[in-house]
């Protein structure tokens, strides 16, 4: 197959993939932290599978040898997972802001992506929003602030990435093995295999989006240029770049474009953009779809949620899918930090949107 022929259609292919996952299952991890304080566990379930399954796809693609990278000569070479490196400020701060636009937007970077396939008009605004927040912390404003808070970072030794095993020096599958087996009997509490009366059951969904996240990382290494796997900041950010400026402007410099239509998109720009159209399809296999446009305090509010949660994932290094579940399967100190915050953040914006006035 052609190179830039495989380079679009691998991309949207997962990114459709993912889409229609997410929407049959009803997947979003701002659910997933927000319902623990309602003491309903079934989407933090689903998020613990998924990251699980993750985890151990990922790694073993990288020991297997499945995983290449771009060197400076634009050649593949063999390749490791992608991993952030450690900003403690930045990820904290970034995590915590983050945590608290997304209950706001009325969800996280991949739910309020694919809620926009099923036609609510407040999810557009969201997204719109989520992009203008990420814009204006990279570029515009805030980037005085961005670039602060980025330029204190934490290394391991010779200026090695901080992970959860190097740090005490231990080989990651006991790691690994230590998370899996904590989340065996927390997953196995709620009943598992019960089917769902629509769409996936929440096992199913958090079986499938890891799935789909291991083949992100095999995917994005072999068409992308690096193991970037499943990420919604940076990519959201290429993808309206590529359409209005031409160039989707990727980071770290290895990952790759293609020249499609006059402009430069990353590999995983496209499957951004691809999300909507499978969350679509299951929409409509599952007669979700229909155009909503809600009050405008409604679009007003989920535009700022939009704007919160770019500017917090910009400043964190990546959103609840990016740090969240593919970053913290990298084992990546800075992910398990940010998205630790990320939930603080999101139960603070939830006790003070949601609870506090039951109180009252």
């Amino acid at each position: 197959m052609d190179s830039t022929l495989a380079f679009v259609v691998s991309g949207l292919l997962v990114g459709g993939a993912l889409g229609f996952v997410l929407q049959r299952g009803r997947f979003c991890v701002n659910s997933a932290y927000r319902e623990v304080l309602f003491k309903d566990y079934t989407m933090l379930r689903a998020y613990v599978i998924a990251v699980v399954v993750t985890i151990i796809g990922a790694n073993l693609f990288e020991d297997m040898g499945w995983l290449r990278q771009a060197d400076e000569t634009g050649a593949m070479v063999a390749g490791t997972l992608y991993r952030q490196s450690f900003v403690p400020w930045a990820n904290i701060i970034g995590g915590y802001i983050f945590g608290m636009g997304i209950v706001l937007a009325g969800g996280c970077g991949s739910g309020i992506l694919y809620r926009v396939g099923e036609g609510n008009l407040a999810y557009v605004v969201a997204v719109f929003g989520f992009f203008f927040g990420i814009a204006m912390t990279n570029f515009g404003i805030l980037k005085p602030v961005f670039e602060t808070l980025t330029s204190y970072q934490v290394f391991v030794g010779e200026e090695e990435v901080p992970t959860l095993y190097n740090i005490i020096g231990v080989n990651k599958w006991i790691i690994i093995a230590v998370i899996t087996a904590a989340a065996i009997p927390f997953v196995f509490k709620d009943n598992p295999f019960q089917k769902a009366k629509k769409g996936y059951s929440w096992s199913l969904v958090g079986l499938l989006v890891g799935i789909v996240a291991v083949a992100a990382f095999w995917a994005s290494s072999y068409f992308g240029g690096n193991a970037r796997g499943l990420s919604f900041t940076g990519p959201l950010r290429e993808l309206f770049l590529a359409v209005t400026m031409g160039d989707s402007k990727a980071r770290p410099a290895l990952i790759q474009s293609k020249s499609l239509l006059g402009a430069n998109f990353s590999w995983s720009s496209l499957y951004v953009l691809a999300v909507p159209f499978g969350a679509y399809l299951s929409g409509k296999l599952l007669n979700e779809v229909k155009l909503k446009v809600p009050p405008a305090d409604e679009l007003f509010k989920v535009l700022l949620g939009g704007i919160i949660m770019g500017i917090g994932a910009q400043i964190a290094g990546g959103c609840n899918i990016g740090q969240g579940l593919t970053g913290v399967s990298t084992l990546a100190v800075s992910s398990w930090v940010a998205n630790s915050f990320t939930i603080l953040g999101n139960w603070t914006m939830v006790y003070f949107l949601l609870i506090r006035p039951m109180k009252d």
